[in-house]
């Protein structure tokens, strides 16, 4: 592996890769699918800076921040590296991305859990030929 091999790496894991939900009981598709930027990518890393922040912002008088404080910026931050998506409303329409509803989505805990998994897997985002 050369220095040019790891960088590219970064530049293309902000090209991110798909990550289809599967229901958490049966495992099988459920057909919403997302773009996930890597770990290593330049959002990701803007997306833990804006955290930091967020933190900082959130800090009381006598330095501490609530649990609900950190699990809001921790949401944030996850949001934040979901760059597209397929989602959709029953209708045959597909629901708009914004931070909102990726929110929404991710305030349930399996596919809250599933993003995270994937989305800090980097062997998803190896560099494919």
């Amino acid at each position: 592996m050369t220095l040019d091999d790891i960088l590219n790496n970064v530049a293309d894991q902000d090209r991110g890769r798909e990550c289809e939900l599967t229901d958490p009981v049966t495992g099988e598709p459920t057909g919403i699918k997302l773009l996930v930027v890597g770990p290593d990518s330049k959002t990701a890393h803007d997306a833990r800076i804006a955290m930091t922040d967020e933190l900082m912002e959130m800090t009381r008088h006598d330095g501490t921040v609530s649990g609900e404080d950190r699990e809001r910026a921790r949401l944030n931050c996850l949001a934040r590296l979901i760059v597209r998506w397929e989602q959709p409303d029953g209708m045959g329409n597909f629901v708009t991305l914004s931070h909102a509803n990726i929110l929404k989505l991710l305030r349930v805990s399996w596919v809250e859990a599933q993003i995270d998994a994937f989305a800090s897997n980097r062997a998803h985002f190896r560099e494919v030929a």
